[in-house]
């Protein structure tokens, strides 16, 4: 009995790396560009040391490449809003000064005329730095990439002015992994850049691209970890009670 309460306490303790990873992806249902990665799988490991000689624990395995499909895609007719294409991801700067990536792209200027998403991560250009917009401008932006200003006061026809071209990159070829402060990285060179995959990044203007979570499915897979979880705890409540039925019976003998 001592043995199944083990491996069902165990179980229980090794489900809580599941249960925060789907409570992450059901609380970024609704996040602009936001990209499944956790994985969860359990195997059995024998345990060592005195008294462990027969046991066997379950231990969680966890993979963290992040899933580039695509979210849906959300028509917002908004100039500066940009939904990356295929396995495109935009470069940014992290809040410690690296390189890192997104594929958030409801972007805007700042009080200080740089080009930044919602989350106040400023966008790279092509040479690494900030892409600054002179005020007063209207701002456009191609599928490439390519940052046009228009200056509406201008007499005659304004002609689109080329500012920079956004850092993009695509990661056909590179695994991605979640750095912590939410952003995206390669795999075992975070702050690095992505190696050329020899496909042109592209992007969609006018529109965001939506969390590519599927709200059904994790609230399915959070109902089963809860049945697994009292299930578990059902374990060990039994084993108890029979090992206090064994004792009572071994005194009445």
């Amino acid at each position: 009995m001592d043995r199944l309460a083990f491996n069902a306490a165990a179980a229980i303790n090794e489900q809580r790396l599941s249960r925060q990873m789907t409570t992450n992806e059901l609380a970024n249902v609704t996040t602009i560009g936001f990209k499944r990665s956790y994985e969860v799988a359990m195997r059995s490991i024998k345990v060592e040391g005195p008294g462990f000689t027969s046991r066997l624990q379950p231990q969680s395995m966890s993979s963290d490449v992040i899933q580039l499909k695509p979210g849906s895609i959300m028509a917002t007719g908004r100039a500066m809003d940009v939904a990356m294409n295929d396995a495109t991801v935009l470069g940014v700067t992290a809040p410690n000064g690296e390189l890192a990536f997104t594929r958030r792209g409801d972007l805007r200027v700042n009080t200080a005329g740089v080009l930044e998403n919602s989350a106040r991560q400023v966008v790279r250009g092509q040479a690494g730095g900030a892409i600054t917009i002179p005020p007063g401008l209207e701002v456009s932006i191609n599928p490439d990439g390519s940052v046009y200003a228009i200056d509406r006061a201008q007499v005659g026809v304004a002609q689109p002015i080329l500012i920079d071209r956004m850092l993009m990159r695509d990661a056909t070829k590179t695994p991605l992994e979640r750095r912590i402060d939410g952003l995206f990285g390669p795999v075992g060179k975070l702050g690095g850049d992505i190696v050329d995959s020899g496909v042109t990044p592209s992007l969609t203007s006018k529109a965001l691209e939506g969390s590519n979570v599927n709200a059904m499915e994790v609230m399915v897979k959070l109902m089963d970890q809860s049945r697994s979880f009292e299930h578990q705890v059902r374990n060990i409540k039994e084993s108890k009670t029979v090992d206090e039925s064994g004792a009572t019976m071994m005194k009445l003998g």
